[in-house]
């Protein structure tokens, strides 16, 4: 089919997410393969999020695929009632790989659904109603998720369930807890109490954080804030919820970003790098206390299509590519390429205010003037920020504009050279920003 056939069909018969389908421009994709995806002219692009952070091994990996036309000469699909092969091994295996007493899993078919029955999970069992989460966060588009969420996508989707109570971060947008980690950990986490304190910590039955801020900043959490964090939850008896949707599964240089922090949570979710999105799956695994309780008690929580043979298949296959072939000790290694690449960038671009990084989890903020203003407003745009968008896919490079950031989130697979490459164009790209600084 050619792109604009393509381009027409898709927009006259279906609905894209989160805008006004007479708003968007949809890219026409033929094929991907490694890091790059193929329009149907044949272009090539370099795709520089893996897609919404999730392609973690990068595009139609051959042993992956092999695997995955295996599951589909055997068994595609039974009741969640079932015990099947491929369901014994992947939890055996996940059991192993998780840190801690993380060994017992329930199956979903994406990370907001993940999120969804980790809510139940905590209501369950702790017997309290009270949700925490933070404002710079995002947990999925279902209903209950929706309210935990912090960003500006929950506005249209309120008012929703009772019991969600939103805390601003150690690194909020526009307050400052402190200039240091120090200050920012001790003085959030005192913040953090009196809530508690307000709300009642008998009533609450968990937070949940991403453990590292992904789609709001990019923001691995402050020096001691995770230990803190745990302690102080476990004086109440809440729950830690770690959401490893986006940052889990070797983005961060680690399997599990929580690794990173010597922390294990009571119950973390999973989903995106799982399968590397090649088919949908998402995971809640629970602590062994968790577990314990749902032995005797009743979990109030089903999908039709838990612990689906072929994507658990799929993930099987995609996590052996993951550890077999180093791709999270290359999301180390390369990370420090990023690392030097975002310095390089800060230090010849006055429009360029901060690059953060944790491996390959990435994203550059773009100022306007000196004082460090971001270019675009919370929740807004500037249109040299659209300029800059329109120029990275002429260029051949795909990633996300936010406000008044991009993405900077590659699969774990890509080289030193494919990664100066895309760094190249983000270097050319920002003189347009850098034209809209206002010194």
């Amino acid at each position: 089919m050619e792109s604009q056939e393509m381009i027409d069909l898709c927009l006259q018969h279906s609905m894209y997410t989160w805008t006004a389908t007479s708003k968007v421009n949809p890219l026409p994709i033929e094929r991907a393969e490694g890091i790059y995806l193929y329009q149907p002219d044949g272009k090539r692009i370099i795709d520089f999020n893996s897609q919404l952070m999730s392609v973690n091994i990068g595009h139609n990996h051959p042993k992956v695929v092999e695997a995955m036309k295996k599951q589909l000469d055997s068994l595609i699909y039974c009741f969640p009632g079932t015990a099947t092969a491929v369901r014994a091994r992947l939890s055996k295996k996940l059991a192993e790989l998780v840190p801690g007493d993380i060994n017992t899993f329930f199956y979903t078919l994406g990370g907001a659904e993940a999120n969804e029955n980790a809510i139940k999970a905590a209501r369950q069992f702790t017997g309290r109603h009270k949700i925490l989460s933070r404002y710079r966060s995002y947990h999925g588009a279902t209903n209950a998720c929706m309210q935990m969420t912090g960003d500006p996508r929950r506005w249209a989707n309120e008012p929703g369930t009772p019991g969600f109570i939103r805390v601003m971060d150690p690194r909020p947008y526009d307050y400052s807890f402190g200039e240091t980690d120090e200050e920012q950990t001790k003085n959030n986490l005192k913040y953090l109490r009196e809530i508690i304190q307000y709300e009642g910590g008998h009533t609450i039955a968990a937070m949940f954080i991403e453990t590292v801020v992904g789609t709001n900043g990019i923001m691995p959490p402050p020096a001691g804030y995770l230990k803190g964090l745990r302690e102080l939850l476990d004086e109440h008896g809440i729950l830690l919820v770690c959401d490893e949707v986006m940052c889990g599964w070797g983005r961060t240089g680690k399997l599990f970003a929580f690794e990173h922090y010597d922390v294990v949570p009571d119950i973390v979710c999973m989903a995106k790098g799982l399968t590397s999105s090649y088919i949908p799956l998402g995971a809640m695994g629970v602590s062994d206390k968790i577990a314990a309780h749902f032995r005797d008690n009743v979990f109030w929580g089903g999908l039709t299509y838990n612990s689906h043979a072929l994507a658990l298949a799929t993930a099987e296959a995609v996590i052996d590519v993951l550890i077999g072939e180093g791709m999270v000790e290359n999301a180390v290694k390369m990370g420090a390429v990023m690392r030097s690449e975002m310095d390089r960038l800060q230090a010849k671009h006055p429009s360029v205010r901060e690059g953060r990084q944790i491996g390959l989890f990435g994203m550059i903020d773009v100022q306007k003037n000196s004082q460090g203003e971001s270019i675009a407003p919370y929740n807004g745009t500037h249109p040299a920020m659209g300029k800059l968008g329109a120029f990275f896919r002429e260029q051949g490079l795909f990633t996300f504009i936010r406000w008044g950031s991009f993405m900077c989130n590659p699969p774990l697979c890509i080289t030193e050279e494919q990664l100066l490459e895309a760094f190249e164009i983000v270097d050319r790209g920002l003189e347009i920003t850098d034209e809209a600084f206002e010194g």
